[in-house]
């Protein structure tokens, strides 16, 4: 796939998201105006803060998508497990990578912003005879 667009017979482009325990399937196409669907509702119903909202748009504003090309997308997210922000990063996380999918172009910009790692931290397991993961109880001599 040297620089072309990869086509489907389905329309669309799909990738998957992750982060934390979250996962998105993010599905994109080429659409007469832009509209961005997250779980059957709108993301801006769906994502209550502004910083959640930046989040899902991050790949398509940063990577300068709508500058280089004139098609506007229809976006289609179902995302399941985890928080409300993990959930965001999934999402776009997955949407980099169809845009990637898209256009093989876009991959050398998305990288070195970091949308195309999956940020693999999650939270600690707790261990037996401790508080919290690391927290001890308070130690005594005697």
């Amino acid at each position: 796939m040297d620089k072309e667009k990869k086509t489907t017979k389905k329309g669309y482009i799909e990738a998957i998201g992750r982060r934390k325990t979250s996962t998105a399937r993010v599905r994109i196409s080429e659409a007469a105006k832009f509209s961005f669907i997250v779980n059957g509702e709108d993301a801006k119903e769906y994502f209550k803060t502004e910083d959640q909202k930046r989040l899902i748009l991050d790949p398509i504003v940063k990577g300068a998508v709508s500058n280089k090309q004139d098609s506007k997308w229809a976006i289609e997210a179902k995302v399941m497990g985890g928080g409300i922000h993990s959930q965001a990063e999934a999402i776009r996380h997955g949407l980099a990578r169809a845009l990637v999918d898209h256009d093989i172009e876009l991959r050398g910009k998305l990288k070195t912003l970091g949308f195309l790692k999956r940020d693999q931290r999650s939270k600690e397991r707790r261990k037996f005879g401790l508080k919290k993961a690391r927290k001890a109880p308070q130690w005594s001599k005697r």
